[in-house]
């Protein structure tokens, strides 16, 4: 195995200019191959996304109870973690590399929470399904940091804030999920959506733009919707810790502010 010594590690990020953060609404698998207004949007703001040194994502599809992990193979394989789509999907290509370096120098960071390097996990589909319209070609090395599913929501966002200061070493950091994910109200045939899933999606919205940090963090706790509208966190935690990222002060820009399928939100955000 390698070696490196700390300075090694110091010296593999350049210092930058503030890099964006994101969350994104990953919505259906399909979206990968599809052109429609949410992927439209995802080129379009990855078109005016600055040059990075790596772009870190932390999708709602790596889920690993009371650890954190950090992919760190040269070569990402692509992982097809759902069934019965069609054959096309299937046969989607997103070749990227990764870098054992900068894995090394963000689970430096999380030293504390004993994070831990993967090489076996890959890219799922919440992240490449994105990616593939962000970033169709990287230059750059893509990674990513598991959720630990077993973590309260307050303790996540403290243990993602560690990260904020790469932000200021080129990373672009990308949380893929959804703010309401109830899969099993959706509207097969596209209807409106639910009342419950607009207004959680819009209570959530007025508390990021307000950084109201103690109510995105106990959703429960805060607004009656969560319930139906979060059965489970797995696609809200990604908001939190790209919410974790942002510096004091800093600004959102929302994109994709629609709810999809009846009970998908599409909402995303942007630092500004």
């Amino acid at each position: 195995m390698a070696t490196y010594s700390i300075s090694d590690l110091d010296n593999r990020l350049r210092p930058s200019p503030l890099m964006p953060v994101l969350f994104v609404g990953h919505g259906n698998p399909m979206y990968a191959i599809a052109d429609n207004s949410y992927t439209q949007k995802w080129a379009e703001v990855g078109h005016g996304l600055p040059e990075a040194q790596a772009i870190v994502v932390v999708s709602a599809h790596w889920l690993t109870p009371g650890q954190t992990h950090i992919t760190d193979a040269p070569k990402n394989r692509i992982i097809y973690d759902f069934g019965g789509f069609p054959d096309e999907l299937y046969r989607v290509q997103y070749d990227t590399v990764g870098d054992e370096d900068v894995a090394r120098l963000l689970a430096k960071q999380l030293v504390e929470y004993e994070a831990e390097l993967d090489k076996q996990w890959g890219l799922d589909h919440g992240t490449w399904s994105v990616l593939k319209h962000l970033a169709p070609a990287p230059e750059v090395p893509v990674l990513q940091i598991s959720i630990d599913y077993a973590m309260p929501l307050p303790e996540l966002y403290q243990l993602y804030s560690r990260l904020r200061a790469m932000r200021r070493r080129g990373v672009v950091f990308i949380g893929s999920g959804n703010i309401v994910h109830a899969l099993g109200r959706i509207k097969w045939d596209g209807g409106t959506a639910w009342d419950w899933a607009e207004q959680f999606d819009a209570d959530t919205a007025v508390a990021l733009q307000n950084r109201e940090i103690g109510k995105l963090v106990n959703p429960y706790a805060t607004w009656a919707e969560a319930r139906i509208a979060v059965p489970t966190d797995d696609h809200y935690r990604p908001m939190v810790a790209a919410l974790s990222l942002l510096e004091d002060g800093e600004d959102i820009e929302f994109f994709n502010d629609e709810i999809d399928m009846g009970s998908v939100s599409m909402r995303s955000f942007i630092s500004a």
